[in-house]
């Protein structure tokens, strides 16, 4: 394969560095060679070259919330197939969780982790190592080994560890480890089997609800430990209005603090669950209106750092049925960036530049990796995209193991054309078709 890489003509977006025009990027050894108004570069004859002409080329989108579900339960996901949804979807680095089978949760399983990625996919998959051992909330797991063995933050994602005794001292732990805890924030003794929120759908469909309270009882306990224990912090999948009030307040005292939401909180509310049927349930879930409005709010004054998918793929059978006994969860990595540029930026809601800022390169800044730029010197990791391109999410199409979606019919602009990891192509959407 060559590994020089012209991409010719691309109108070029990148919030780290100021670009925002039509340049030439030239590629070499999976690094960014040049970005120039010349067209030819000694060294890069014979190049493979991509016209990008009427075409967006931005840095490599970056997921800081997936689950890929290997090992243990392959029959929703795997390392690889997650990876190509990855590439589908213009993402050049994911986070991996580590609620599979067993959990994720010693230096060993998290070098298994990074192991089996290199050997199935050309994106960076990064595994996250739980908090506790089993994520049983109690034993605190080598937070430093599993730092150095590749893993990129900590998390008990899928619930939280409701000791607080034994959050603070992961803190404490992961202050000098310096890696981040992504907080899965959701209070257990306050959920009593809910499955959508508690509100007026909920009363309309005969389900019970999981109120606000739930999420942002954990999220500001969680705020006050990490200001204690100066831990770096990010919250994860946010969806209510207070949570929003509860990040701004945070960031004036503290700012190693970050927070994310989903695409799913942002374009949908539970006034569009057309009925009982489980590709609409997702942990947190759909809430209300006014919680949709201060989430789309807050990422456009930045108060919400990150856009991440919370990718999480269960079978058709499994989801095709009612919100009682369907799993929580939804797939998102191969409709995010379009239902995100719809929403929000033709919408006129927000620049395009912002929109990559939280979906790449905030992510990187959180992560502490020299990614999410098209700066010269950087990993050549970057998606092209059409944004005039308008088509219906169709599952059919997906890369991905699981079709569980709420988006399926939805029309939408932003049509991943390419994405290159590490100056390789990793998804070509004409070849693919």
């Amino acid at each position: 394969m060559n590994d020089k890489v012209i991409v010719k003509n691309g109108h070029l977006i990148d919030p780290a560095s100021g670009l925002d025009g039509v340049y030439n990027l030239f590629v070499s050894d999976g690094k960014i060679k040049k970005v120039t108004k010349e067209d030819r570069l000694e060294g890069f004859e014979g190049a493979e070259v991509i016209n990008a002409s009427g075409l967006h080329v931005l840095p490599g989108l970056i997921d800081l919330h997936v689950h890929f579900r290997e090992p243990g339960f392959e029959y929703k996901e795997t390392i690889e197939t997650g990876a190509r949804a990855a590439a589908a979807g213009g993402f050049t680095t994911v986070c991996m969780m580590p609620n599979t089978r067993p959990v994720i949760d010693t230096p060993e399983k998290i070098l298994e982790a990074v192991e089996k990625a290199k050997k199935v996919t050309k994106i960076n998959v990064l595994p996250i190592g739980a908090i506790t051992l089993g994520q049983m909330g109690k034993e605190i797991t080598d937070i430093p080994g599993m730092k150095a063995a590749g893993a990129c933050a900590i998390s008990e994602d899928g619930k939280s560890v409701m000791d607080p005794a034994v959050m603070k001292k992961a803190m404490e732990i992961a202050k000098e480890a310096d890696i981040p805890i992504f907080d899965h924030c959701e209070d257990a003794t306050l959920v009593k089997g809910g499955v959508m929120n508690e509100g007026k759908r909920s009363r309309e469909l005969g389900l019970p609800g999981i109120a606000n309270r739930v999420e942002e009882i954990i999220e500001e306990r969680d705020i006050l430990l990490a200001e204690e224990t100066r831990a770096r912090l990010h919250l994860c999948h946010c969806t209510t209005a207070g949570s929003t009030v509860l990040l701004e307040e945070a960031k004036k005292k503290y700012r190693n603090i970050s927070g994310e939401t989903c695409p799913h909180y942002i374009a949908l509310t539970e006034e569009d669950i057309p009925c009982d049927f489980g590709n609409y349930k997702m942990n947190p879930p759909l809430r209300a209106e006014e919680d949709r409005l201060a989430l789309k709010a807050a990422l456009t004054d930045g108060t919400m750092d990150v856009i991440s998918t919370d990718h999480a793929p269960h079978s058709k059978e499994e989801k095709e049925q009612s919100f009682l006994k369907a799993p929580f969860g939804i797939v998102g990595l191969e409709t995010s960036f379009a239902v995100c540029y719809t929403e929000l930026v033709k919408n006129g809601e927000m620049s395009l530049s912002d929109l990559v800022d939280r979906m790449s390169n905030r992510p990187a800044e959180i992560l502490k990796r020299e990614t999410g730029s098209l700066k010269e010197g950087y990993p050549a990791d970057l998606a092209i995209v059409d944004l005039e391109e308008e088509y219906a999410i169709d599952p059919a199409d997906f890369k991905s193991k699981g079709v569980n979606t709420p988006f399926t019919g939805r029309k939408v602009f932003g049509r991943i054309k390419y994405t290159i990891a590490g100056g390789s192509v990793v998804y070509d959407q004409k070849a693919d078709r």
